[in-house]
């Protein structure tokens, strides 16, 4: 069932100016009124969980949950599977499907694609040695195995490798940063979109980036990995392709797969010893390397340290 004009008007005025609370209560007695839901319990969780969500579209710019598209939503619910649980990532994408029912971004049967939750998976996932990622690298075709160089290097997740730019193409989102960000590292900076749709700078060393450079496309060329469109500038794999190589090489070469989210571990570790052996404060260290890995948050940080 689709509402009316007016009332889909009225709620995106609503949302423009209102705090993300306040969205969320008004999508949700748009939604009692129209007999999208209708128990309590239902609304209740709904209603935090599109809190949550109004939160994350003001911070990167979006104006009002009601203005988010489907490919932002996405982005969403990809960002928040490093975060919460499998229940929770379905209440906030059955939230998100209701709200855009709603407002007419979504048919009545429509469905948004289930993610799967990994938080599990980064509690319990350990490091590679640099010796091990390179040993899986070996038995990778030369395309994948130069991903799986720079993912080791540079920090970056599997669907990242996909949007890789230099930085002259593309600039990355203003954050906060260190003076300690990339301290003792050189190499050239590019920028790569992760969770959220949060584009920021990596540092891929001289000898990658040169490897890199000789396997650019003339064109980019938009590549879809789980549902989702990215443009690619190089010819390397990324997203679930290269993860599915690097863990036939993994269980190969070592007999056994901590998947390639791992390497994402290797680097945390690596990196957060290199900055403490430079002499910076642990607390210092530890928000350089949630900068440079796209956290932005310390504490996300932490878990890939056990």
């Amino acid at each position: 069932m689709l509402i009316g004009q007016q009332f889909k008007d009225g709620l995106k005025n609503m949302a423009k100016f209102a705090k993300p609370k306040t969205q969320a209560h008004n999508v949700i007695k748009g939604l009692t009124k129209s007999k999208l839901i209708k128990s309590l319990g239902t609304a209740r969780n709904y209603e935090q969980s599109l809190n949550t969500v109004a939160s994350w579209a003001k911070d990167i710019g979006i104006n009002g949950i009601q203005a988010m598209t489907i490919d932002q939503a996405l982005n969403y619910l990809d960002y928040r599977k490093e975060i919460v649980g499998q229940k929770s990532l379905d209440m906030e994408r059955q939230a998100i499907q209701a709200m855009m029912r709603l407002n007419g971004k979504l048919k009545d049967k429509q469905t948004l694609p289930v993610i799967k939750s990994i938080n599990q998976q980064i509690l319990k996932s350990r490091a590679y040695t640099t010796e091990q990622a390179q040993i899986i690298s070996k038995h990778q075709t030369s395309k994948y195995s130069l991903s799986t160089q720079i993912a080791l290097s540079s920090g970056l997740r599997a669907h990242e490798l996909l949007t890789i730019a230099k930085v002259e193409e593309r600039k990355a989102d203003k954050r906060p940063a260190f003076d300690s960000k990339w301290s003792g590292r050189n190499g050239v900076l590019y920028t790569v979109t992760g969770k959220g749709g949060l584009t920021r700078e990596v540092l891929i060393p001289h000898d990658l980036s040169a490897k890199l450079e000789l396997r650019k496309l003339k064109q980019p060329a938009t590549v879809v990995d789980r549902n989702i469109n990215y443009l690619q500038r190089y010819d390397i794999g990324g997203g679930k392709k290269w993860s599915d190589s690097f863990n036939k090489a993994s269980n190969r070469t070592l007999s056994f797969s901590n998947g390639a989210h791992g390497l994402r571990h290797s680097y945390a570790q690596e990196r957060l010893l290199e900055l403490i052996l430079n002499q910076y404060p642990y607390q210092i260290a530890l928000e350089t390397v949630s900068q440079e890995m796209g956290h932005f948050r310390p504490e996300i940080t932490e878990v890939y340290l056990r």
